[in-house]
């Protein structure tokens, strides 16, 4: 147990948890050499970032030590209408650093590292069509990280193979409102089950009955940018090969485990009932919120790099998201001595598709200090259109890349690298339409010594 808080303390002080990811939830690169040439990682030194992509990698670097730190920048650009109402996400900025060490000494290489995995979140404002006329705003941040515990051995000198155990953390932030129509929708599928002395009293009845007038309003969020409101922790693991063909050839693939988080939780967390017609005063029942089962999923890849010449290097991989595992629904139970006791168990379904990621890219070295990087990343929509919600458009689905590392000295060099993804849209089945764009960029200062 203190060792869990000390990690957790780690890792709020070294990286914040706010990001809006691309590939699904996930982030569509993990460092700028890869970020660069589109994700691809499976088969090449891509520094400490293959602690998030293939950790054998990590036995392709250098004898001796390596260091990184790393500043990341997310821009989505969310935008939502129903009807002739629109409105626009003020949520257009994430980021924040990671970093990562490794020292490989003969056949063993270890390290340690700290990297956000993903997440995403959206904010409307009180005036939006999303505050369904409460004036209140309506707001959703989830962020997802990882340390990292890495180990790769070099079984020879063409195969190496490496693991990781990493402890992670969640966090999550809610404003959302929902009128009683929709309530009651989701308790005739079965998604929304009452219970305690309060769901059987004539106010939450009144409550339930006023259609489109009465509005619940799920509170539980504290601005912080370092941990949501709610949040938990748990494991998780990783296993790589890579192995060399050939001096131009080599493959490399790797499996991350499904988390195994606890239930995120929060104290302090509100539900009000808000009457817009003032047929009846609106209350506010305070309690604890818990956000039951959510994990990140288990993830397969493999892929390969082809040295070309000596100053060009093409790589490719292909990734496979398991969504459709842990992202059936989303649950949540609010819980509350108000009102003589009450407890809300819903489920808002979500039925994600397990999704499919195609990477590509190359690498010139431009003179003996300059390397310039570019690359794709394809991917097809894990969310229905049908269920998709406005506070969590992880929508986007190709990305363009380009980067480049520069060399200052033997023991310094620099990498940055810049996404983009082309706006795309979709329309649920309420008719709510999203359009959702990004502008990324990551960058990482290595030294090695």
């Amino acid at each position: 147990m203190q060792f869990s808080k000390l990690v957790t303390a780690i890792a709020c002080m070294a990286c914040p948890v706010s990001a809006l990811a691309t590939n699904g939830m996930n982030m569509e690169a993990y460092g700028p050499i890869a970020l660069g040439m589109g994700g691809a990682s499976m088969a090449y030194d891509n520094g400490s970032a293959a602690m998030m992509n293939n950790p054998a990698t990590l036995g392709l670097m250098a004898e001796g030590h390596r260091l990184d730190l790393a500043l990341g920048m997310l821009a989505p650009d969310v935008n939502s209408s129903m009807g002739s109402s629109a409105s626009k996400s003020s949520a257009d900025a994430f980021g924040g650093p990671a970093l990562g060490w490794s020292r490989r000494h003969d056949k063993v290489t270890l390290g340690v590292g700290v990297y956000g995995q993903g997440g995403m979140g959206t904010e409307y404002g009180p005036g939006s069509f999303m505050s369904m006329g409460t004036g209140l705003t309506a707001r959703s941040e989830l962020g997802v990280g990882r340390v990292l515990f890495p180990v790769a051995y070099n079984v020879s000198p063409n195969l190496v193979v490496g693991g990781s155990v990493d402890f992670v953390w969640a966090g999550l932030d809610l404003q959302m409102a929902m009128n009683a129509n929709q309530l009651n929708a989701l308790a005739t599928q079965g998604n929304l089950i009452p219970g305690g002395q309060a769901a059987n009293s004539q106010a939450f009845g009144t409550f339930m009955s006023g259609g489109q007038t009465s509005v619940g309003y799920f509170d539980f969020s504290n601005n912080n940018d370092f941990s949501g409101k709610a949040h938990s922790t748990g494991w998780a693991g990783k296993l790589g090969v890579t192995y060399k063909i050939s001096k131009q050839w080599m493959i490399g693939a790797t499996y991350h485990s499904k988390t195994d988080l606890g239930d995120m939780e929060a104290d302090g967390a509100r539900m009000s009932m808000i009457d817009l017609s003032n047929a009846y005063p609106a209350g506010t029942l305070t309690g604890k919120i818990k956000v039951v089962d959510f994990q990140w999923p288990e993830t397969y890849g493999f892929g390969f790099s082809y040295q070309v010449s000596d100053r060009l290097m093409i790589a490719a991989d292909y990734k496979r998201i398991s969504w459709a595992k842990v992202m059936k629904n989303f649950h949540m139970v609010f819980t509350s001595a108000d009102m003589g006791g009450l407890s809300l168990d819903m489920k808002l379904p979500q039925e994600w598709k397990d999704q499919d990621v195609w990477m590509m890219g190359f690498a010139y070295q431009a003179t003996d200090a300059l390397t310039l990087r570019a690359g794709v990343n394809i991917a097809d929509n894990p969310v229905p259109d049908a269920l998709m919600h406005p506070l969590f458009p992880a929508i986007v689905r190709n990305h363009y890349t380009a980067g480049l590392g520069y060399q200052i000295s033997k023991a310094s060099s620099i990498d940055f690298a810049y996404s983009h993804a082309p706006e795309v849209s979709v329309t649920n089945s309420s008719g709510i339409t999203v359009s959702h764009g990004q502008n990324n960029m990551q960058f990482i200062y290595s030294y090695r010594y």
